[in-house]
């Protein structure tokens, strides 16, 4: 008999809410049987969840996990679905180099204005400098 798990029990396992694994649920990600109101996970729910998971903190979108999931297929040759999640990867890391390249970019672009503004400061002479006007 394969492993079964309580929605509580994978919850607690995977340090989410109850409410995301029926997140995954509605969004067909997660297939559970029913016994009266209870939900029971299988052994190939707790995978698919894990994968959703480790998908989420790659960046991945739900659709992009489900399609890599989706690929698999215990009795076949799994490259296909490997060579797809390579692929995700690397795009995931070209965008975050571009925007830690953006970042670097404005963080260079900040500096340079907040020096030109403290010289404007220290150049200003006391009767020339900025001040609220009173009503």
């Amino acid at each position: 008999m394969t492993q079964q798990y309580s929605i509580s029990d994978l919850a607690s396992e995977f340090d989410i809410t109850t409410r995301s694994i029926r997140f995954y649920e509605e969004k067909g990600l997660l297939r559970p049987i029913r016994r009266g109101q209870t939900r029971v996970y299988s052994s190939a729910d707790r995978t698919k969840l894990k994968l959703i998971l480790r998908g989420k903190r790659l960046g991945l979108s739900l659709e992009e996990s489900r399609d890599i999931i989706e690929m698999y297929a215990p009795q076949r040759d799994n490259s296909p679905q490997l060579q797809r999640l390579i692929d995700k990867i690397r795009e995931k890391r070209q965008q975050l180099e571009q925007q830690l390249n953006d970042i670097q970019t404005l963080l260079q672009e900040l500096d340079a204005a907040e020096t030109r503004c403290l010289d404007a400061l220290d150049n200003a002479s006391p009767d020339q400098s900025i001040t609220a006007k009173e009503p």
